[in-house]
């Protein structure tokens, strides 16, 4: 492999290095970092609010015996935890045995980096919320995953999304999710200190107060960060014009990813290859095929087209998107568990058939996962750009101070003076 040169701090001169020795692991980039939530039990999420509703029902109305059965406890869970408020949730704080309280309202979550999902967000019933992200969880945030890639995989190394993320994996391990901004209301970024200035110091950007904003600069890494056996790694261009076609490229993936959140166009294919029903879907599909003479998406009995063959191919962690996606809502719309395995307890609760939502959500994501695949290209030529350029790499950027970042920055900001309830009522601060 051809080696990469590396702007060398303060001389001007050249360096030679290898590929992953010129990047700079996001670790370092953006240090704080949160690992994927634990939920302990399956029922307590799902794609059907209502199935959530039914089951929350159910366990809240059964006599002792069976709701320690349905609870289904673990050593951090059972329905005599009493654990504090997740934070922005008005869910109670007793033990759930004694005062369920009434069922909260399902949230929409990121389950993968493609599948919205639906979660009751009360923290006796989740083994590790991961309440840091809750409490950064507003109209601001994005939320960066990594998740684990394999070389035929069709689309980037991370993924952007305005919901909060469990960090679940396809296959392989879970990815740690790093919040862009470490506080509520979009302040203090998480990024490494005085990254965007050294970045504005070697790239211009003139006056432009979003040159290198932190929204800005997670646009840039969602282009260009690389997999590597050690996690995620960026290259960073001494080229002010790779900054900007990469910022470009990144800001598109974000609007894809996000489905448009935070203002942005909903993603829509042009006309004449934007996907429709064209046989309705049966009420309980159980199998899903695709048609590539007619770019049929065969969804048992019912028709999707034109559905690209680049978005029924689409995979993360060799795993296609498509497939997994319909297999969940196929067994939940049954009242089965995923891949056959027979439920016990609340997980057959609530199955419905298959609601007209998601139809609507399948060809959200057929249009998503298409319009990702057409930024294969772009993607490419970003990569070659970086390999015929300089970079900013580690040693610079060590000698600049922005590297090592500080233990604190790793660490979850403090929200000092807001109150949150604790176990049984209980006040903190934090």
């Amino acid at each position: 492999m051809a080696a990469r040169r590396t702007a060398a701090a303060g001389s001007g001169g050249d360096t030679e290095s290898s590929p992953l020795d010129a990047f700079v692991p996001l670790d370092e980039l953006m240090p704080w970092s949160v690992r994927p939530l634990r939920t302990g039990r399956a029922w307590v999420s799902g794609p059907d609010p209502v199935a959530l509703r039914a089951r929350w029902e159910r366990l809240a109305a059964a006599d002792a015996a069976e709701q320690e059965r349905l609870f289904a406890p673990t050593r951090s869970r059972t329905p005599h935890t009493s654990v504090a408020a997740l934070p922005g949730q008005s869910t109670g704080t007793a033990r759930f045995a004694r005062t369920p309280g009434p069922c909260p309202d399902p949230v929409r979550i990121l389950h993968g980096p493609y599948d919205e999902q639906w979660l009751l967000p009360d923290h006796r019933l989740i083994d590790a919320a991961r309440p840091e992200l809750w409490r950064v969880a507003d109209e601001h945030q994005l939320f960066a995953v990594e998740h684990s890639c394999a070389p035929e995989d069709s689309g980037p190394a991370l993924s952007v999304t305005a919901l909060l993320p469990d960090g679940h994996s396809p296959a392989g391990r879970p990815g740690r999710i790093r919040p862009l901004y470490r506080r509520p209301g979009g302040t203090e970024p998480n990024l490494a200190p005085g990254l965007p200035e050294l970045l504005r110091g070697r790239l211009g950007g003139g006056t432009d107060p979003d040159a290198f904003a932190p929204e800005t600069v997670l646009a840039w890494i969602l282009a260009a960060a690389r997999p590597a056996a050690t996690g995620l790694r960026v290259p960073l261009p001494a080229d002010a014009e790779v900054w900007s076609s990469g910022v470009a490229l990144g800001r598109e993936l974000l609007r894809l990813q996000s489905r448009g959140a935070r203002g942005g166009e909903r993603p829509r294919l042009p006309g004449g290859r934007r996907p429709y029903v064209r046989a309705a879907l049966p009420a309980r599909p159980t199998e899903l095929s695709y048609d590539a003479g007619d770019e049929a998406l065969v969804v048992g009995d019912g028709r999707i087209s034109p559905v690209p063959a680049a978005a029924w191919e689409f995979t993360v962690g060799g795993v296609r998107v498509l497939e997994l996606w319909f297999g969940r809502r196929a067994a939940a719309a049954a009242g089965r568990m995923p891949e056959d395995a027979v439920p016990d307890g609340l997980d057959a609760v609530g199955a419905r058939g298959w609601p007209r939502e998601w139809t609507s959500e399948l060809l959200e994501l057929i249009t998503v996962l298409a319009l990702l695949d057409g930024t294969a290209g772009p993607r490419e030529e970003l990569r070659a750009a970086l390999a015929a350029g300089l970079l900013i790499g580690p040693a610079e950027l060590r000698a600049a101070g922005v590297l090592p970042v500080p233990s604190s920055a790793r660490r979850p900001a403090s929200v000092l003076g807001h109150q949150e309830e604790g176990p049984e009522g209980q006040f903190a601060l934090l």
